[in-house]
């Protein structure tokens, strides 16, 4: 990890999200510490598998814990992109652990949902495992492609749709309502739907977006073509 020289923590602008807005508050006492964006990461990946194995165990307290273990996670893992922003913390290498760390940890908890809902519906029409490795293995996709988006055009170019403070990931904070109402089924079935139709739309855009900087580089290359031809 890299570090710069640490901006004031008051003159970083405010996230634009609650749960990013309260990951802000937890860290700014870290600003000057020993801990670093990757321990966070780490914790967060930490408390992610932990609960994608509560939810793999296919009992109904164990479940919610394992939910409830994966909305924690999810509120950890703004706190190392916060502490590196207040901080002035920052390195490739920490971003690549985080986005890793995001894509393990939402890939097993679909598998561990499909492994829960197994054991209380063995007979669906699909395993239910399948069911939870299709989803896994879309949102692993779309963080692949978000990932090579980013590379190309920076992170504005993947910055998820927000409404009233919320994000499309904030879903997983009403994790464990859907598990203390019996939900997981319904919420695996529209995941394995959901999740590989939205991989399209990411791979689309990715296609967008690849073509636009070709084009870009064709331009440049052109201009420079004709600048040179002038100059001589």
């Amino acid at each position: 990890m890299t570090k710069s020289c640490p901006p004031n923590p008051e003159a970083v602008p405010q996230p634009t999200t609650w749960d990013a807005r309260l990951a802000r508050r937890l860290v700014t006492p870290l600003v000057g510490t020993p801990v670093t964006p990757n321990h966070l990461t780490t914790l967060r990946l930490a408390i992610g598998l932990a609960g994608a194995y509560y939810l793999s165990l296919g009992q109904f307290w164990l479940c919610t814990l394992g939910a409830l273990l994966i909305a924690l996670s999810n509120l950890v893992d703004h706190t190392d992109g916060e502490l590196a922003r207040i901080s002035g913390q920052s390195s490739k290498i920490g971003h690549f652990y985080d986005l890793a760390a995001d894509a393990l940890v939402t890939v097993l908890l679909f598998l561990g949902i499909g492994f829960y809902v197994a054991v209380h519906h063995p007979s669906m029409f699909l395993p239910a495992q399948w069911l939870g490795g299709v989803a896994g293995v879309a949102v692993a996709l779309i963080f692949f492609l978000r990932m090579r988006i980013e590379s190309m055009v920076g992170k504005s170019g993947t910055k998820q749709a927000s409404m009233a403070g919320f994000e499309t990931e904030d879903v997983l904070y009403l994790l464990p309502v859907v598990t203390i109402l019996n939900g997981m089924t319904p919420f695996l079935i529209a995941a394995a739907i959901g999740a590989p139709l939205f991989a399209v739309y990411v791979a689309i855009d990715y296609q967008r977006v690849s073509k636009q900087m070709k084009q870009r580089a064709q331009a440049s290359h052109a201009n420079k073509s004709n600048d040179f031809q002038a100059v001589r």
